[in-house]
Formats: structure tokens, C-alpha cells, sequence
């Protein structure tokens, strides 16, 4: 995602590797697919789901900005 000279970093990816936990395990745990799970962690979406993130946060006991960050291009 972009806004003039900022994008949204969905840092996901870089957290599982840090509290070891498998994309899919984490798509169980919070009852999602595999491929979403996985195209947040290839920062593929164009539309975050607040509902899902919250799951996300809730089961890997961390804070929005852990997996999400704001970055100026």
C-alpha cells in the first residue's frame, strides 16, 4: 500500500521467524487459509482485514505496530 511518499511494511514474516511459529500454524490458530497468511507475509495485500489482524496480534500475544510498520519511500 502507498500513499504519496509512504507505504504500509507488513513486517509479519520477520515476527513468526522471531517467535518461531509457521505460517501455518499461525493460518490454524487464527482459522484462515494458508495463502492469506502467506500473502501478508509477502506484503501482497491491498486491503487490510482489521478483524484478522486482531487475531493475528491476540494469538501471537504482540502489538499491531510488531507487524505492521509505517516507512517513507
Amino acid at each position: 500500500m502507498e500513499y504519496k511518499n509512504y507505504v504500509f511494511q507488513i513486517t509479519l514474516e520477520d515476527y513468526l521467524k522471531k517467535v518461531n511459529v509457521k505460517r501455518g500454524t499461525l493460518a490454524k490458530r487464527v482459522q484462515s487459509s494458508f495463502q492469506i497468511i502467506d500473502n501478508y507475509c509477502k506484503n501482497r495485500v491491498e486491503r487490510l482485514d482489521s478483524y484478522l489482524l486482531l487475531k493475528i496480534c491476540v494469538e501471537l500475544q504482540c502489538e499491531l505496530s510488531d507487524i505492521l510498520k509505517i516507512e517513507q519511500k
